[in-house]
């Protein structure tokens, strides 16, 4: 099953007088999507019971939960200390996770810093195999561990290297953000066979089973030279990238993703309209 949903609450949610989060799975059911994912960007600070109870809700209305763990996961510091912090980041994220009877964790793998692109990407490898192991002895990897394609051009994760590193284990998937891979390469998605390529590169390299369960990020972003500067809207005209050339490559290979809009305040409209081109092909 493909599913749809937001990336937290949009500003419709609270216009109509919602105030928490334990309303959002019923809300979001009501109107006919069936994901929510729930942000620690700026920190894990969610009570296990309130966690409980999204969880409950998200179980009652076939909402399946995802988290996104702290934005400030670098697996590329230079420090072994600040690497250290990062896996706790993952290993937490995750256990807030299973309070919400969820189990996808998505993350951002690292960022060039002062060294060379080919230094940072081989030293997130290798914490990404250290990642892994702690993963295995914290008996998590019943979970989905997704590391995201990222939009700044001097941050790591453009296709090829979270492929790289979904090969490190099976129970890492990639989060494909179509936004940032369109910003971080000026625009260049634009037809259905631009997404195929991206599609056809995870099921050559991880497999169909894992290509059909990958999490997408969805959503419009302007760009600069340094790439990803904001989210936008599903009304931009100027920047993209469209659903619809994406949505004909999901049903041609009958993919079932988690797809997750994070567009800036119409999130839950926004993934409406990619679940009705979806339904209309």
């Amino acid at each position: 099953m493909i599913r749809f949903g937001p990336s937290g609450n949009c500003t419709r949610f609270y216009d109509e007088g919602h105030t928490s989060s334990t309303d959002a799975p019923k809300w979001l059911s009501d109107q006919g999507l069936n994901a929510y994912e729930y942000s620690f960007g700026r920190g894990i600070n969610i009570s296990n019971e309130k966690a409980n109870a999204i969880g409950e809700l998200g179980k009652a209305f076939g909402v399946e939960i995802s988290v996104h763990a702290p934005y400030y996961i670098n697996l590329a510091n230079p420090s072994d200390e600040m690497a250290e912090k990062s896996y706790g980041y993952v290993l937490r994220s995750c256990q807030k996770v299973r309070e919400f009877y969820g189990k996808r964790v998505v993350f951002h793998p690292s960022t060039v810093g002062k060294m060379t692109r080919k230094e940072a990407v081989e030293l997130t490898q290798k914490r990404m195999e250290v990642l892994a192991r702690l993963i295995v002895e914290n008996k998590m990897d019943d979970c989905i561990f997704c590391p995201e394609t990222m939009g700044k051009i001097n941050q790591i994760g453009d296709v090829e290297e979270v492929t790289k590193f979904c090969k490190t284990a099976d129970f890492f998937i990639p989060t494909i953000d179509f936004g940032h891979i369109n910003a971080r390469t000026y625009g260049s998605l634009k037809t259905a066979e631009d997404y195929e390529q991206i599609i056809t590169h995870l099921i050559n390299n991880l497999g169909m089973e894992r290509a059909s369960k990958v999490h997408v990020h969805f959503s419009k972003i302007e760009y600069s030279n340094g790439g990803e500067v904001r989210h936008l809207t599903f009304a931009d005209t100027v920047f993209g990238p469209e659903f619809e050339p994406l949505a004909k490559i999901l049903k041609k290979y009958k993919l079932e993703p988690v797809v997750i809009c994070e567009s800036a305040g119409t999130q839950t409209d926004d993934a409406l309209e990619m679940k009705r081109i979806y339904d209309s092909l």
